[in-house]
Order: C-alpha cells, then structure tokens, then sequence
C-alpha cells in the first residue's frame, strides 16, 4: 500500500515541512512519532512566524502607538481572525486566546459557572472525559454543592444515548462533553448531543481539543455554547489555546482574571470591564505564540482538513487491520468508522510502560499511562493502556515499524 492516499496527500512531501521528523533519537534510529494526541510537532512555517516576530515585530500588543506595537498587533488580531475562521465562529469577538483547552474549561466553571449555578443544580458529564473536563466540574460542585452526573460509556467505546435520554430528564443546567476522546478515538455524533441537551436548557461545553486538529470543526453548525481547543495539539506552539462562546453568555459573565488589558476604566474601588474578547485576556498574552497560532491554522488551510481526515482514516484503518492479527492485543474503543487517529491498546500480561520503552529504543515514539483519563481505565478495569497516536506527517511504513515493534514487545515477553 502507498504512503500517499488516493485523495493526492503527499505525505512525503508533508513531512519535509517538519525538521524534527528527519532526527535519529539513537544512533542510526530515526524517530517515528506516534504522540500527536500529547503534542503534534511543528512545519517550519510555524517555528518561523515566531521566529520572524520576535526578530522584527517583538512590542506588546494593544496599547502601544510605536510602529513595532502596532505591527505586533496586527500579526496577534490577524491570528484570531484565521482561528475563527478555521472553526466557522460568527465574529472574531466570540474566540477568547487561552493558554489551553484546560485553562479554557476553567474559564468557563468559574467565570459562568459560579454566576449560574447553585446548590442542587446538575452537571452532565461523561465517563470519556479527560481530566481537564472533571476536574473542574468537581471543584465547583464541591464549592457549590452541585449534583454531577455521567453518561456511561459502553464495552465498545460509545456513549450511551438511551442512558442519556435518561439523564436528560433530571434537567441539568450544563452539559460538558468531548468532540472526540483521548484515550478511546471515539468520535461522539455531537450535533445531536448537543441538540439535546439544549431541548431541555442546558448550556453545553465541548472539549475540541482532540477534534479541531484533525477534521473540519464548523461551530456555527454545530451550535456549543462554549468549545475549547488547544494550539499545540494543531502543529501550532504550546501555551497558547482558544475558547468559542456564545456572545450573549460571554457578555454577561465576569472577568477570569484581572489586571491590565482586560478593562475599560480602573478607579481607586471599581472598574469597568473591556469589551470582548478583551474582557477574559488580562495581562500581556503569549504574543509570539498567537503568531504561531496563527501561521499553523495558515498551513493546516493549505493541506486542507479534509485531505487530512482522509489521509488519517486511511491510517487508522491500516493500523487498525494490522493489530488485530496480533495475539493476545486488545484496541479501546470502536471500529474505526466511529473513530479518529488515537488508537489504546493493551497486551496481556504486558504492562504499557514496558511496551513504550521498549518500542523507544527502537525509536518509536508511543504514549504510556491513563493518558488524563483514570476513571475511564477504571471503567475498562486497566490501570494504565498504550497509545498510538498519528497526525498528517505519519506514514504506513510508521505504522508498520510500530507493529514490528509490537511484536518484538511480545518476543520479549515470550
């Protein structure tokens, strides 16, 4: 089978954009990296951007009248215009800069959450969650003696919808679900989620973070009222992320945080709060890395997501038919229709520390561990599983060194 789909993604060509992809992590090992669902790595447009900035444009951004100020202001407002773009958000006014997908949820529990909520209310959450989409639910329930509730996750990696229905009928006030999750490569039918928690007033919180990266995400169509998503998972730079939110529900929440940028007017007692986005961006942002942000959203356009989708199924789909004529290995989650690029797996008798180092010493770059999702491995009785993760840049011959690899794994281990 060839390295370049039936769609013209040149994959070869692709992964030239990448300079760690060229590296040996041994000696005469070179690097296959399967952990794009930790941190995908970064073309050479992105590191550039960044590079270009800090050379010739670095100033602080809003405030400044100097030439530099207003050119660096430019670059990070050009950035969040080609964000909000890429997700179809409605204006620019309604894609808040974070520093990730958790500071974003964090956001949102504590600046609408602790306005809105009160004792009794519930919160629907689902069983797939990664940590960033519990924790802060759990420290605002214990902080408001709020109720929360799960939609449990079936033996094959869904939701599921009849208990949902179910759930439904306690009529939260919020509901808080993945796109698409870490750990199982589930890709939950969201539109219909969302529709019906709405049906029954809920406001509703997405985690993107494993989604915007990897297929077309139109949140205008799919109708959130708050979806967050994290820069670096995208080949852009860490430290820096992205909330959407309903105008009408940002407006009327409070600050996050407070200090410079974020507002209108400060006297000695009271302040005016600034207009949006502003109004949740308090101090200097991480400037260089909005740039980057941007230049990445600029490089994903031009591959075009649905080349990437496509080149991505084709790898799950490989990957997916190879494992299964391994002995003794079991893959989370569903058949790859229903699934992205995250494939977890676990071998009997086989710890997945075990198995990721020793595919490391032959270069192969997997995820180990409960990946932020322990009451989920709780749920499949595993204290720990393996992940393969792959993005736009992999190839089949990576995913066939990372099955060689396996079964060097299981000759060990005899």
């Amino acid at each position: 089978m060839s390295a370049k789909t039936t769609t013209g993604f040149d994959v070869q060509q692709v992964r030239k954009d990448f300079p760690i992809l060229s590296r040996e992590v041994y000696p005469g090992v070179p690097l296959v990296y399967l952990d794009s669902a930790a941190t995908s790595q970064k073309p050479e447009a992105v590191l550039e951007a960044m590079d270009l900035y800090y050379r010739e444009n670095n100033a602080n951004i809003h405030r400044g009248i100097h030439k530099l100020a207003e050119e660096a202001t430019i670059a990070y407002e050009s950035a969040r215009e080609k964000i909000a773009k890429f997700i179809q958000a409605p204006s620019i006014e309604q894609l808040i800069f974070t520093r990730n997908t958790t500071e974003a949820i964090n956001l949102v529990a504590f600046s609408w959450g602790r306005t809105n909520l009160s004792a009794g209310d519930h919160i629907l959450l689902t069983e797939m969650e990664h940590h960033s989409n519990l924790v802060p639910w759990q420290l605002l329930a214990s902080e408001k003696d709020l109720i929360l509730d799960f939609i449990p996750v079936t033996p094959d990696g869904l939701l599921d919808l009849d208990e949902y229905q179910k759930l439904l009928k306690f009529n939260p006030k919020l509901l808080a679900v993945t796109h698409m999750s870490n750990v199982l490569g589930t890709i939950n039918p969201l539109k219909e989620i969302l529709n019906d928690a709405k049906a029954v007033g809920a406001v509703t919180v997405v985690d993107g973070a494993q989604a915007v990266p990897h297929f077309p995400v139109n949140v205008a169509d799919l109708d959130p009222d708050f979806y967050a998503f994290s820069a670096h998972k995208m080949c852009g730079p860490t430290g820096i992320g992205a909330l959407y939110g309903r105008k009408e529900l940002l407006e009327k929440m409070p600050p996050f945080l407070g200090g410079g940028e974020m507002i209108k007017r400060v006297e000695l007692r009271s302040f005016k709060s600034n207009d949006l986005p502003h109004k949740f961006e308090a101090g200097t942002p991480a400037i260089a890395e909005g740039v980057g942000f941007g230049a990445a959203v600029d490089y994903l356009v031009d591959l075009g997501m649905d080349q990437i989708e496509e080149h991505e199924r084709l790898l799950t789909n490989y990957t997916l038919e190879k494992l299964q004529e391994i002995p003794d290995l079991t893959v989370l989650g569903p058949a790859a229709d229903k699934k992205g690029g995250v494939i977890s797996f676990h071998i009997k008798d086989i710890h997945a520390h075990d198995v990721a180092q020793i595919l490391d010493g032959d270069g192969i770059a997997v995820r180990a561990g409960h990946h932020c999702a322990q009451p989920l491995h709780t749920k499949f009785n595993l204290p720990a599983t393996s992940r393969a993760s792959m993005y736009l840049y992999n190839t089949l011959e990576d995913v066939n060194r990372f099955v060689d690899g396996i079964q060097k794994v299981k000759d060990i281990f005899g």
